[in-house]
């Protein structure tokens, strides 16, 4: 949650637009292509989003309501409120009929405060934020999901797949640095909400793909030996030059994973969303 200050946010958002973050922008697509089939199959009274950031991506499925003449709620759930607050009045204007609801907090804040809706719900988890989630924590967030949900419910996810190290290695250590300023972001976030004394200049950013984990690794490392104080819980650690935190996850997934982790959670997948060079996974799934 450290990331999304209102800086990281529209750093994050600048990271959507590099020529090297194929992610967002395949996402995008599919959700461009597949929008119509998506709202024809589900016919959502309510939809729920977790982690929205300025849910550009999900247009695309007002977009399709709008064609078909299906109206819904949508309730985006962000930690940015800047972000939220300006993604919440753009869809207001844009789409007159949708009936938007912001709730300002993280995935688990949303789940706790669902909005009242007397049809079917869908729940959104797009931009392979799964992967942010170790193994285990995604299974049980999936549960988590899945337990608010009733039968017929739909949960749309969005999921990045294991491909070339090469292209996964580039996402993440843009030509322009704007990964590394995002990532060093993070220290000056801390340095306000825990009082901390990081100096982001003693920081380089670092992103790896493990292969043997299929995942991104994004560390921050330290340049010099150096004392930190964290005033705000009255503690503080050293750091050897060359010694990293790690600052974020980022798995992978093979299309089979993605069926087991639903499956487990005990969900059914009614369709699987996918470009031709199977690069990003969108799965449809629904609660009996």
């Amino acid at each position: 949650k450290y990331f999304y200050d209102e800086r990281g946010a529209d750093l994050f958002n600048r990271i959507c637009e590099t020529p090297e973050y194929y992610l967002t922008r395949t996402e995008d697509a599919l959700l461009r292509r597949c929008g119509a089939e998506i709202i024809a199959l589900t016919r959502p009274a309510c939809l729920i989003e977790l982690g929205s950031g300025n849910s550009g991506k999900t247009a695309n499925l007002f977009d399709a309501c709008e064609r078909q003449g299906h109206t819904c709620i949508y309730s985006p759930f962000d930690i940015c409120e800047p972000a939220l607050v300006e993604a919440a009045g753009t869809l207001q204007s844009g789409y007159p009929w949708l009936d938007v609801r912001p709730l300002l907090g993280d995935y688990h804040a949303g789940l706790d405060h669902l909005p009242d809706c007397a049809g079917v719900k869908m729940f959104l988890f797009l931009g392979s934020t799964i992967g942010n989630f170790t193994p285990g924590d995604a299974r049980a967030f999936i549960g988590g999901i899945r337990q608010r949900m009733e039968p017929g419910d739909f949960l749309l996810l969005g999921a990045d797949r294991v491909k070339e190290p090469a292209v996964l290695n580039a996402a993440y250590n843009d030509a322009r640095g704007i990964t590394a300023l995002f990532n060093l972001n993070v220290l000056s976030v801390l340095n306000r909400e825990l009082a901390a004394d990081f100096r982001t200049d003693n920081f380089a950013h670092l992103a790896v793909y493990n292969n043997e984990l299929n995942r991104i690794e994004m560390y921050l490392v330290s340049r010099l030996d150096q004392e930190i104080t964290l005033d705000g819980l009255d503690t503080g650690f050293t750091l050897e030059c060359g010694e990293r935190i790690l600052t974020e996850l980022s798995y992978k997934f093979y299309f089979d994973e993605l069926e087991t982790l639903l499956e487990d959670s005990g969900l059914e997948i009614i369709r699987h969303f996918e470009p031709d060079n199977r690069w990003f996974s969108l799965v449809l799934a629904q609660r009996e």
